[in-house]
C-alpha cells in the first residue's frame, strides 16, 4: 500500500514549535476562563457587549479596508426587453432596409471598422488598416482571432464576398452606390496554399474619396453559409430570419405568431466578439405594427425601453426608474424651392423674406414639444467639432413676431412688391416702361403626412399669411411623396428633411449635378462656388480642411438663401436608469444606439484594483 506523504515547505514551523504555541494557547484560554468566571453578572454581560462591540468594529474596519481596495466592474447578469416598431425582414447588412433590420443587423453582426461612443472610427474586426497618400487604397489586416456566431474563423474571403454582393445589380442592395467602382483584392493569398486563410484586404477607389472609410462599417456576411445562394435567391434565404454573425449578440430563441411573422427575438453576448463579450445576459427585442400597440406594451410594463415615438406621446410615458436620452439627429428639415416650377423663387427677395418670417423656437416648441434644435445651415451641428463654433452661428436670433413680420414686409416692399385688395402681395414687373406681367406671392407647399412635419407646414403657412402669402398645403403619405412629388420635381416648395451621414458629404444634397432624380438637390440649387468647394471638401481626407471648404459653402447658402432651414428633430430613447455603461454618442439612424452595446451592463462585480489592467 502506498501511503501518501504530506510534504511542507521547508520555512513552515517544526514540531517543537507547534508544541510551543499549543502551551500559549491553552494557557490563555485557561486564563481567559478563569477570569470570567469570578466576575459578577453585571460584569460579565459588559465584558461580553464589549467584546461583541470589539469584534463589530474590527469587522467594519476590515470591510472598509477591502473596500479601498475594491474596483466594481461590469459583470454578466439583467435582462433588456426593447420595443421597437416593424418587423424584421432583411436581418442582411447588405440587404437591411427598414429600422427594425438595421436595429438587428448592429447587434448580429460587426465591419471592419466600427463608430464609438465620440462618433470616430475605431477598429472592430480589423487588426489595423492604413490609407496610401493618393486617398485612393485602404488596406485592411484582420484579426486572426474574429469569428463568427458558428465558431468559423471570419477571413478575408468573407469581406470579399459581402462586397461583391453589394455590387451585384441583381441583388439590388441600398449600399450598392457605396461601394461603385471599388476593387476589392485579397493580398496575401498563396498560390502554393490557395485554401489558407487570408487576413489583408485592399480596396482600390477610382479616385479620392475622404469619406469612404465610413463604409467599412459594413457588417460581414459568412462566406461559408451564403455562397451557394444565387442572386434570385439572395432575399429569400432563411439567414435573412435567423442570420449568423460575429456581433456582439447572438440569436437563442425566436417567437412567431401563427402567420411564423417574428414577434420578438431572443439574444445573449456573443462571448467570443472581437471587441469583448457583451455584459447584459439577455437581450430581448419586440415587434410592434405601430406605435399605438409599442405604447400600450409600454404602459403595461410588457417592455422596458422604446425609441422612435412622436414627441407629443413622450412626457407622457415617462415613469420611475425611466430615463430620457436625446440628441439632436443629422437631419435638416427645411424648406426647399422649386423655381422651374414656381418663378416667384427665383427672386432672391422671396426667400429672404419668407426666411425672416419664420419663428423657428415656435416651430420646435409647437410642432416638436420641444425635442429638437432650430437650424440656420444645411450642416448638422452634431457633426460639427466644437473647434469650429463658427460653422453654425445663427442667422435668426430670437425676435417678437411684430418684428418679424415688420422685416419681411420691408424686404418685399423694396423690392417693388405691394399688398393688393385681397391682402396678397404683389409685384408689377415692367420692360421699357410698359407692364409685361404682374407677380403675386402664391405658392403651394408639399409636406409629408407624419404628424410633426405637417403641423410644422401648418404653422409656416400662418407665419408666411401674415407677410401676404398666399399657400396652399399638399399632404401626401411618404410613398406617394417620393414616387409622384420628390423623383419628378413636381412641387413648388416642398417641406422635407435630408438625413446626412456621419461623414459630411453634402454634394448629393447640393451639388448642381444631382438637380434630377436620382440626385437629392430639392433646392433645385445652382452655384459654381458652391459647387466647387463640394467638390474639394469630398477628396480632402484632413478633417479642419474639409471644415474650412464647408464653413465657405454654408456662407454662400446662406447668403443665396437657398433654402428655409428649420429644425433638426432630437433621437429620443427610453431606457431604464438600471442601464449602465450608455452613450448616446453621435446618432445618424436609430440602429445606432445599439454601436457599443458590449459596454452596457446591469450588475457589477467587486475586483481588488491591483487585479486590473
Amino acid at each position: 500500500m502506498t501511503v501518501p506523504l504530506k510534504v511542507y515547505p521547508s520555512n513552515l514551523v517544526n514540531d517543537n514549535d507547534i508544541s510551543f504555541l499549543k502551551s500559549i494557547h491553552n494557557w490563555w484560554k485557561k486564563e481567559i476562563s478563569s477570569t470570567i468566571h469570578v466576575f459578577s453578572p453585571t460584569e460579565k454581560v459588559a465584558f461580553v457587549f464589549f467584546l461583541a462591540l470589539l469584534s463589530v468594529s474590527a469587522l467594519t474596519m476590515l470591510w472598509k479596508i477591502n473596500q479601498s481596495f475594491m474596483l466594481q466592474i461590469p459583470a454578466l447578469g439583467g435582462t433588456l426587453d426593447e420595443g421597437i416598431i416593424g418587423t424584421p425582414r432583411f436581418i442582411n447588412p447588405v440587404l437591411a432596409i427598414g429600422d427594425a433590420d438595421r436595429d438587428m443587423t448592429t447587434l448580429i453582426y460587426s465591419g471592419l471598422l466600427k463608430v464609438n461612443a465620440h462618433g470616430d472610427l475605431v477598429p472592430d474586426l480589423a487588426e489595423s488598416y492604413t490609407i496610401s497618400p493618393d486617398g485612393l487604397e485602404y488596406t485592411f489586416i484582420l484579426k486572426k482571432t474574429a469569428k463568427f456566431h458558428d465558431g468559423t474563423p471570419l477571413t478575408a474571403d468573407d469581406v470579399e464576398f459581402t462586397i461583391q454582393k453589394i455590387q451585384d445589380p441583381a441583388i439590388k442592395s441600398p449600399k450598392r452606390a457605396n461601394w461603385d467602382g471599388v476593387t476589392v483584392q485579397i493580398t496575401d493569398r498563396k498560390a502554393e496554399n490557395p485554401e489558407a486563410p487570408t487576413y489583408k484586404i485592399v480596396f482600390t477607389l477610382k479616385k479620392p474619396y475622404s469619406p469612404f472609410i465610413e463604409n467599412t462599417t459594413i457588417g460581414i456576411l459568412p462566406k461559408h453559409l451564403w455562397k451557394n445562394t444565387d442572386a434570385e435567391q439572395f432575399q429569400f434565404d432563411p439567414y435573412n430570419i435567423r442570420p449568423i454573425g460575429s456581433g456582439p449578440y447572438l440569436i437563442t430563441k425566436i417567437v412567431r405568431n401563427s402567420d411564423d411573422v417574428p414577434q420578438s427575438y431572443e439574444l445573449t453576448p456573443f462571448k467570443k466578439y472581437a471587441l469583448g463579450s457583451a455584459h447584459i445576459k439577455n437581450l430581448i427585442l419586440h415587434f410592434y405594427n405601430n406605435e399605438q400597440t409599442l405604447i400600450e406594451a409600454y404602459k403595461n410594463d410588457e417592455i422596458s425601453s422604446i425609441n422612435s415615438v412622436s414627441a407629443k406621446e413622450i412626457d407622457d410615458l415617462k415613469k420611475a426608474g425611466i430615463v430620457t436620452q436625446r440628441t439632436p439627429l443629422p437631419r435638416i428639415f427645411g424648406v426647399f424651392f422649386n423655381q422651374n416650377q414656381a418663378p416667384i423663387f427665383a427672386l432672391n427677395e422671396v426667400r429672404e423674406a419668407l426666411d425672416i418670417a419664420v419663428d423657428k423656437d415656435a416651430l420646435v416648441t409647437e410642432a416638436l414639444y420641444g425635442y429638437g434644435t432650430k437650424i440656420d445651415s444645411p450642416i448638422p451641428k452634431n457633426l460639427i467639432s466644437a473647434g469650429s463654433p463658427d460653422l453654425l452661428a445663427s442667422n435668426s436670433p430670437k425676435k417678437s413676431e411684430t418684428v418679424r413680420i415688420e422685416e419681411a414686409k420691408a424686404v418685399l416692399i423694396k423690392n417693388g412688391w405691394k399688398l393688393n385688395n385681397a391682402g396678397i402681395m404683389e409685384k408689377v414687373v415692367m420692360e421699357k416702361k410698359v407692364k409685361k406681367e404682374t407677380q403675386t406671392l402664391r405658392f403651394s407647399l408639399s409636406t409629408p403626412s407624419a404628424p410633426e412635419i405637417k403641423r410644422t407646414a401648418e404653422l409656416l403657412k400662418t407665419q408666411w399669411e401674415k407677410i401676404g402669402a398666399e399657400v396652399t398645403l399638399k399632404v401626401f403619405d411618404s410613398g406617394d411623396l417620393s414616387q409622384n412629388v420628390i423623383r419628378p420635381r413636381k412641387y413648388d416648395a416642398i417641406l422635407f428633411g435630408e438625413i446626412v451621414g456621419r461623414d459630411l458629404d453634402l454634394f448629393a444634397f447640393w451639388h448642381s449635378s444631382q438637380r434630377n432624380d436620382p440626385g437629392f438637390n430639392i433646392a433645385m440649387y445652382i452655384n459654381t462656388k458652391a459647387d466647387k468647394l463640394l467638390e474639394d471638401a469630398r477628396v480632402i481626407s484632413n478633417k479642419e480642411e474639409r471644415l474650412d471648404k464647408y464653413r465657405k459653402f454654408d456662407e454662400i447658402v446662406r447668403a443665396d438663401h437657398a433654402a428655409i432651414f428649420t429644425y433638426s428633430p432630437d433621437f429620443i430613447y427610453l431606457i431604464p436608469d438600471s442601464i449602465k455603461g450608455f452613450s448616446i454618442g453621435q446618432i445618424t439612424t436609430p440602429a445606432d444606439r445599439f454601436m457599443n452595446i458590449q459596454d452596457w451592463y446591469m450588475e457589477t462585480d467587486g475586483i481588488w484594483k491591483i487585479f486590473v489592467k
